[in-house]
C-alpha cells in the first residue's frame, strides 16, 4: 500500500480540526511533520483532499468520502493493536450525550461500563442535540445519546427508551393546585425554557405548534438545573423531562402542572454515522444501555443511585 496509518491519522486529525497546527498538537507531532505527512498522502495519489483558505483546511468532496473509511480503518487497527498487546480490545470510547441524558443517565451507564472494562479509555461529551448530531456527523465521537430529532441522512437513529416532558411550577404558584390547566391559561404565564437547538425545546415547540398564541418567554437557559432553580425561585413555569424533576417532585420544591392538551412524549435515541465501524466498545456499551433499561416504560422509572443523579459530567 502507498499510504500509511500515520498518514491517515494526520488526515483525520486535520479533517476534524481544520488546522494543521491544531492537528499536530493533538497527535504530538511537529507542525512540519504533520504537514509533510498530509502532503505525501496527496502527492502519492495525485489528489487534493482539502480546500485551503488561508490556514483553514476544509474537506472537499473526495476528502468527505475518505473520512469515514479512514476513521473505520484506524478503529480496526487500534483493536488489532490492543489484541496483540494482550488487552481486551476495548481501546477507547467517545460518547456524546444531550444534557438530560448526560446529567441524569450517562454517569450511571458509563460508570457501570468502566467497572466492567477498566482498560477502556472513555470520554463523555455533554451538549445539546444539535451539537451532538454535528459531532457524530463529523466523526468526532463514536456515538450519541440524544433526546431530540435527527434528520441527517448520514446518521442512523435507533430508538432507546421513552421520555416525557412535564410542565411544572413552584408550590406557591397560582397554578400549583389546579387539576387541569388549558392553553388560554398557559399562554399568559412567564416561561423559563431550554435554548433553541436542544431536544427538550424541540419537543416543547412541537407540542405547542397547534396553538398560535405567542408565549411570554422570560428566560432561555442552557442547563436543566438552572431552569429548576429559576422556577423554584418563582420566576415562572418551565417544561423539562420528568427524569430531571424526579428529586424536586419528591422533596416538594416543585410540583407538576396537569396539561392534558399537550403531548410531551418523546424518545431517547442512539445515533451513529452510517459508515461508522462499530468497535467492540461501542457494541458492548449499546448492549449495556439496553440491558439496564430492559422492561422499563419511561426514563424516570430507571433506578438510579443518589450519586448518579447529582453528578454533572464534564467534557
Amino acid at each position: 500500500m502507498k499510504f500509511t496509518l500515520r498518514q491517515l491519522e494526520v488526515f483525520v486529525g486535520v479533517a476534524r480540526l481544520e488546522s494543521v497546527s491544531r492537528a499536530a498538537e493533538t497527535l504530538a507531532l511537529s507542525q512540519s511533520a504533520t504537514s509533510t505527512a498530509l502532503g505525501e498522502l496527496e502527492r502519492q495519489f495525485d489528489c487534493k483532499l482539502f480546500d485551503r483558505a488561508g490556514k483553514r483546511l476544509t474537506l472537499n468532496a473526495l476528502g468527505r468520502q475518505l473520512l469515514p473509511k479512514a476513521v473505520a480503518l484506524l478503529d480496526r487497527s487500534a483493536e488489532i493493536e490492543n489484541l496483540l498487546r494482550g488487552k481486551t480490545g476495548f481501546g477507547s470510547l467517545e460518547v456524546g450525550a444531550t444534557l438530560t441524558i448526560g446529567n441524569y443517565l450517562a454517569t450511571l451507564l458509563l460508570g457501570t461500563f468502566m467497572q466492567r472494562y477498566p482498560d477502556c479509555r472513555v470520554r463523555l461529551h455533554v451538549h445539546n442535540t444539535a451539537h451532538i448530531v454535528q459531532r457524530v456527523a463529523n466523526h468526532d465521537i463514536d456515538l450519541g445519546l440524544i433526546e431530540g430529532d435527527c434528520q441527517d441522512g448520514d446518521i442512523e437513529v435507533h430508538p432507546w427508551i421513552e421520555d416525557e416532558l412535564v410542565v411544572f411550577c413552584a408550590p406557591q404558584h397560582s397554578l400549583a393546585n389546579k387539576s387541569h390547566v388549558g392553553m388560554p391559561t398557559l399562554v399568559q404565564q412567564a416561561w423559563i425554557l431550554r435554548e433553541q437547538g436542544s431536544g427538550t425545546r424541540l419537543t416543547f415547540d412541537q407540542a405547542m405548534r397547534h396553538h398560535a398564541a405567542p408565549l411570554n418567554i422570560r428566560l432561555e437557559l442552557e442547563h436543566t438545573e438552572a431552569i429548576i432553580r429559576a422556577v423554584e425561585s418563582g420566576l415562572g413555569i418551565g417544561c423539562i423531562s420528568r427524569l430531571a424533576l424526579r428529586d424536586a417532585f419528591e422533596r416538594g420544591s416543585l410540583v407538576p402542572i396537569h396539561t392534558p392538551d399537550l403531548d410531551l412524549r418523546r424518545q431517547f435515541c442512539f445515533i451513529w454515522h452510517r459508515q461508522k465501524y462499530q468497535t467492540a466498545a461501542m457494541t458492548e456499551f449499546l448492549a449495556l444501555c439496553r440491558q439496564l433499561t430492559q422492561g422499563i416504560a419511561r426514563s424516570d422509572q430507571i433506578e438510579l443511585p443518589p450519586f448518579a443523579e447529582r453528578v454533572t459530567p464534564a467534557e
